[in-house]
């Protein structure tokens, strides 16, 4: 059994269908990437499995139980985190304000004190400015940060939404190389990423997506010597 199945999941904004029929697993350990144009629904099966978005059709399993019409907020507790595309933290609020939010579904404040140390070790940056306001931070310091939070509810799985999206070639390479962490600590992670061919490279199982549905499926490393993603989404 997969930890995360999704099958047969149908979206739609109105009358338009945004998610067409699409079934995938993510198993425990992996990283599972999901490629595409931009508008090929990517950011809309994330938002469906984290209870932003209600789905028409299909069903969501999340290690046995169906979460198809689970609320975000129950997900938390249950050890599904969400890095939002943009990364969406708090500008007014300070470093460590942001990460306290994180961990809102935690009630122990020592193992809370331990996540947060861990979260410190993980990005030294978030510790040197925890009592900066987060949104004078740089783009790639907010997108530590997002993650950051993310890892203070103790995920078991953690999605996240393009997370190298407007950061400069430093920031992205870092970014790829704490997500390749992440999960060697145990986190299983699904990775939407329009940086197709970063993703690939520290993927196990990749999904092309095209217009609401999955085109090609596999072993990231096959993908990536696919002729047909390299002249989609790998050419310079």
């Amino acid at each position: 059994m997969a930890m995360l199945e999704v099958r047969n999941l149908e979206v739609f904004y109105g009358v338009i269908q945004a998610i067409k029929g699409i079934s995938f697993d993510v198993n425990q350990g992996e990283i599972i990437a999901l490629i595409g144009a931009n508008g090929a629904g990517k950011t809309t099966i994330l938002h469906t499995i984290t209870g932003l978005i209600p789905s028409k059709a299909g069903t969501i399993s999340y290690e046995g139980k169906d979460i198809t019409k689970t609320p975000g907020y129950k997900l938390v507790s249950m050890g599904i985190a969400h890095v939002p595309e943009g990364r969406r933290v708090f500008a007014q609020l300070t470093v460590l304000q942001n990460l306290k939010l994180g961990a809102f579904t935690r009630n122990d404040k020592a193992e809370l004190e331990s996540t947060l140390e861990m979260v410190y070790e993980r990005f030294p940056r978030l510790k040197e400015r925890r009592n900066q306001v987060a949104g004078t931070l740089s783009g790639g310091e907010q997108q530590m940060l997002a993650m950051g939070r993310a890892l203070m509810s103790h995920p078991r799985l953690i999605v996240m939404d393009e997370p190298s999206m407007g950061l400069s070639p430093i920031y992205v390479n870092e970014i790829f190389d704490i997500i390749q962490k992440i999960n060697k600590d145990g986190v299983t992670v699904l990775l939407v990423e329009q940086n197709a061919k970063k993703a690939l490279a520290i993927a196990d199982q990749a999904y092309v997506l095209e217009t609401g549905k999955i085109v090609l499926r596999g072993d990231a490393k096959e993908l990536m010597n696919n002729d047909q993603v390299k002249k989609a989404y790998l050419s310079e």
